[in-house]
């Protein structure tokens, strides 16, 4: 099961997508349901057929996008959490062998798209939890135990991260 948490900017960016699908792809893609059957025999219609199909995608997420964004909790940042790996965090992590991870602890709904997300779900993300520069997380893989040293930590997007 999966955290119901969202940043601030992953729930405005879920909030515009819900929002251009409804008001502005939907109608266009109704639109052209209309004209191609309009046109008659609908079972050899490729017009026809793959617009409804469009069609029944976009309800489909609109379902989704909906159910989720009522439900989801927005997480912010708080001066409390500085020095410390929380929810929203941007961190910097190196292993004993100098391979250096980057990311931001994020939820679920945010990491599609993104190679510098991962879910607060992810087994790195909670060995990190509360854990402040220095410190060192243990994580239980498949192929075994793996440790990680924090180098850094973050609230805002540091110079390492891109924006997707």
């Amino acid at each position: 099961m999966k955290t119901p948490l969202i940043t601030r900017e992953g729930y405005e960016k879920l909030k515009k997508e819900l929002d251009y699908l409804w008001r502005e792809e939907r109608p266009e893609v109704t639109k052209k349901v209309t004209w191609a059957a309009s046109l008659g025999d609908r079972s050899e219609n490729a017009d026809y057929q793959y617009n409804k199909k469009r069609l029944r995608e976009i309800d489909r997420r609109v379902r989704y996008l909906t159910k989720c964004l009522e439900s989801l909790r927005i997480v912010d940042h708080s001066p409390q959490q500085d020095g410390k790996v929380f929810f929203g965090a941007w961190v910097e992590i190196e292993n004993d062998d100098g391979d250096i991870r980057r990311f931001r602890i994020v939820g679920y709904d945010e990491i599609f798209g993104r190679n510098d997300y991962i879910s607060i779900d992810a087994p790195v993300a909670r060995a990190l939890l509360k854990k402040e520069e220095g410190d060192v997380a243990t994580v239980i893989t498949p192929s075994g135990i793996a440790t990680w040293y924090v180098n850094s930590i973050s609230y805002t997007r540091p110079d390492w991260s891109k924006e997707a």
